[in-house]
C-alpha cells in the first residue's frame, strides 16, 4: 500500500505544481508562433510576387497596344528583358505575344502571329480557337494582343507552399493603329 500511496501522492504533487508552467507553455507555443510568422511572410511574398507579375504583364500589353510601327525580334527581346527585370525573375521566365482577331463568319478567333521568348511554344490557329472560352467577346474583325507570361515562384522558407509557375494572360486592343504588325 505504501508504494501505491507514494505513487499517488507523487502524481498529485506533479499535477498541482505550477512553478514551471510558463516555461512549458513557451516550449509548446513558440515553435507554433515561429511557424505562423514564417507562413505569413511566405504567403505575403507569394501574393506580392503574383501582383508584380500581373502588373508587368499589363505593362507589356500596354506598351504593345501603343505601337504604330511593326515590332521585330529586337523589340521582343527587349520586352523579355524588361519583364525579367520587373519581376526579378530567374532565367526560366517565359513570354508569349499573340495577335488574334475575331472572325464572325467562322465564329472563332484566328491568329495573325505569335512569338515567344523562353521555353514555350507559339500559338497556332487551332490553339487560338481552343482558347475562345478565355478570350473576351469582341466585334467582327477586332484584334486583340494576348500577352502571356510565366515566371517561377520559389518560397523563401518551407512552410507548405510549393514552388509554382505564376502564369498571367492579358488582353489589350491596339490603340493607335488597327493592328500590331510583326516584322520578320
Amino acid at each position: 500500500m505504501t508504494i501505491l500511496h507514494s505513487i499517488k501522492s507523487s502524481l498529485s504533487r506533479f499535477r498541482d505544481e505550477t512553478r514551471a508552467t510558463v516555461a512549458v507553455e513557451a516550449v509548446v507555443i513558440l515553435p507554433l508562433l515561429f511557424w505562423a510568422y514564417m507562413a505569413m511572410f511566405v504567403f505575403f511574398d507569394a501574393y506580392q510576387q503574383t501582383s508584380i507579375n500581373q502588373k508587368a504583364s499589363f505593362t507589356i500589353g500596354d506598351m504593345l497596344s501603343r505601337e504604330t510601327t511593326a515590332i521585330d525580334n529586337d523589340y521582343l527581346d527587349g520586352m523579355d528583358k524588361m519583364f525579367k527585370f520587373l519581376v526579378r525573375a530567374d532565367p526560366t521566365a517565359r513570354l508569349r505575344v499573340t495577335v488574334v482577331r475575331w472572325d464572325a463568319k467562322r465564329e472563332k478567333f484566328r491568329r495573325d502571329w505569335s512569338q515567344t521568348r523562353g521555353d514555350v511554344s507559339a500559338l497556332s490557329n487551332s490553339n487560338v480557337s481552343d482558347m475562345s472560352d478565355v478570350l473576351p467577346v469582341v466585334p467582327d474583325g477586332e484584334r486583340l494582343i494576348v500577352v502571356e507570361t510565366w515566371s517561377r515562384y520559389t518560397a523563401p522558407f518551407n512552410v507548405g507552399v510549393l514552388s509554382t509557375d505564376l502564369h498571367n494572360r492579358v488582353f489589350t486592343r491596339p490603340r493607335f493603329a488597327p493592328k500590331l504588325v510583326w516584322k520578320s
